[in-house]
């Protein structure tokens, strides 16, 4: 998860705070960045463009297995005539 996307994450649950509570934290949102970060850092994610490639090489090896599926069932075709 990218920095901007956590920032937004931590403005928004820094806008949905009463004022008073917001006054009181004072940078709340900073603190709310931080634990975001260290938080999230503690999982395996990957960025969208690792899994869009990853989606690419399962297509293209589902497709070829398809097209050796098709080249064995001709080939089985073949030995029982």
């Amino acid at each position: 998860m990218d920095n901007k996307t956590i920032e937004n994450i931590a403005r928004q649950i820094n806008d949905s705070m009463p004022a008073g509570v917001k006054e009181l934290a004072g940078n709340m949102e900073q603190r709310v960045k931080q634990t975001l970060q260290s938080q999230l850092s503690k999982l395996d994610l990957v960025t969208r463009e690792e899994l869009d490639v990853q989606q690419q090489m399962l297509l293209r090896l589902r497709e070829r297995v398809e097209l050796l599926e098709k080249e064995l069932e001709a080939t089985k075709n073949q030995n029982k005539d």
